[in-house]
């Protein structure tokens, strides 16, 4: 667990690791400083605090998006938010230098938000 992380919304660590491979759980449009304050409205909102909560979590492990390699994307509406959030997402990450990713939709998750996102990231 990360101190100052976002608190889990299910029993789980933010983030494992094994021979350098970091595996972070997929996160969800909280806050970490008020876990109980009503999510983020719209998926750019919550795509950029999903995002924000990966990165304290990459953070708190002395990485950075620069070390992720794979992400899965998570989206409760793929034909409406999937542009928006794909916009968003971009400006995370340097031009040209992109993990791969695989983004799949699905009927429902936790805490009632519209993505979730999970990473593996690489000691370099």
């Amino acid at each position: 667990m990360i101190a100052g992380g976002p608190r889990p919304v299910a029993p789980f660590s933010h983030a494992t690791e094994v021979d350098g491979f970091v595996f972070l759980t997929g996160q969800m449009p909280t806050y970490p400083d008020d876990p109980d304050k009503p999510l983020p409205e719209g998926i750019e909102a919550q795509t950029k605090r999903v995002m924000d909560n990966l990165t304290l979590i990459l953070k708190g492990l002395d990485l950075d998006l620069s070390n992720v390699f794979q992400v899965r994307i998570y989206l409760t509406e793929f034909d409406r938010d999937y542009e928006v959030m794909n916009r968003t997402y971009l400006e995370y990450f340097e031009p040209g230098k992109l993990p791969a990713r695989t983004t799949i939709g699905v009927t429902g998750l936790a805490v009632g938000a519209l993505v979730e996102i999970d990473m593996i990231a690489k000691r370099l």
